[in-house]
């Protein structure tokens, strides 16, 4: 680390953080955008993205995210692999802790995005990576020819569990309501695929098992009937949170610790934006966080040039 104070700091690589960083390079600002892991985001356990403009094919969100990565660098951004502990606003600059010690910018977007939730049910921790996991296009082929349930009824879930569905010999989708909330066309392809049963208004228990998985407690949430269902691997997709937790205390977060901000990605500290998932009002779509971290960049750049004048 050194005293440099950079003109922008992007916290986080995910669409919106590359879309910003795609953009700050381009217009020659000195930018660095900080990641603490793979850049791509939620993406990168994406099976397809089948509404990105401009690909008319279905692309592997790892694929996207590569290509995004990749016209990124190529315009000159630099990426650190340095996860992001804490903002202090310092006047006209700000300040964050890492990792690897401390860097200061004069303008920061955040967009760490959020992480899928836990259903906090006894034998999920214990198995997780034995048989319980969260990305069906990493852990989907270990099934092949296995009995999987799917915990959830959106988008994510649905995706999932028709990409799961092309190796294991069934795929049950345990939902607490009655009808998915996924979207029309992938509630047409859940209930067209044989391999894909759906437990309604229900809800998982208890994950049994040893050294892995081998069957759920499932409960009716009705009558409050329990039943085993036998399977040999648990997805779980049932919403996400936001990834925040470094903000606390620095910027205004809604009810559930999602970032506040206006429609210009401004939040409730000067200098500081927010663009992506992490965002109170995103609705979560790759394009709209490409969006973001576009009117976020762009801001951020009016807000530089406000120190300057």
């Amino acid at each position: 680390m050194t005293d440099e104070i950079h003109e922008l700091i992007i916290v986080g690589g995910g669409p919106a953080g590359l879309a910003a960083g795609i953009y700050a390079a381009r217009d020659g600002l000195d930018c660095l955008l900080l990641e603490k892991g793979m850049a791509g985001g939620q993406i990168v356990v994406t099976a397809e993205v089948a509404n990105y403009p401009g690909f008319p094919e279905p692309l592997a969100g790892m694929e996207l995210a590569r290509r995004m990565e990749e016209q990124a660098r190529a315009f000159g951004l630099r990426i650190a692999e340095e996860a992001v502990t804490g903002l202090v606003p310092e006047g006209r600059s700000i300040l964050l802790r890492t990792a690897a010690g401390e860097r200061r910018a004069r303008a920061v977007i955040v967009a760490t995005g959020a992480s899928y939730r836990r259903i906090g049910v006894p034998g999920e921790e214990r198995l997780a990576g034995r048989g319980v996991s969260y990305c069906g296009t990493c852990d989907g082929p270990l099934f092949a020819g296995g009995r999987v349930v799917v915990v959830g009824g959106g988008d994510t879930a649905v995706e999932e569990a028709l990409f799961i569905a092309r190796f294991a010999s069934s795929v049950t989708v345990v939902h607490r309501r009655d009808s998915l909330r996924a979207g029309r066309h992938l509630r047409r392809r859940a209930s067209a695929e044989p391999k894909i049963a759906f437990a309604w208004n229900t809800v998982v228990r208890e994950i049994l098992g040893g050294e892995k998985v081998q069957g759920v407690i499932a409960e009716d949430v009705a009558s409050d009937r329990r039943r085993e269902i036998p399977c040999d691997g648990v997805f779980v997709f049932v919403g996400t949170m936001p990834n925040t937790g470094f903000l606390e205390g620095a910027v205004a977060l809604d009810d559930r610790g999602y970032v506040v901000t206006d429609i210009r990605m401004r939040t409730s500290v000067p200098g500081v934006f927010a663009a992506g998932d992490v965002r109170a009002d995103s609705v979560r779509q790759v394009a709209s966080s490409v969006g973001d971290g576009v009117t976020a960049l762009l801001e951020a750049e009016c807000h530089l040039a406000g120190l300057e004048g």
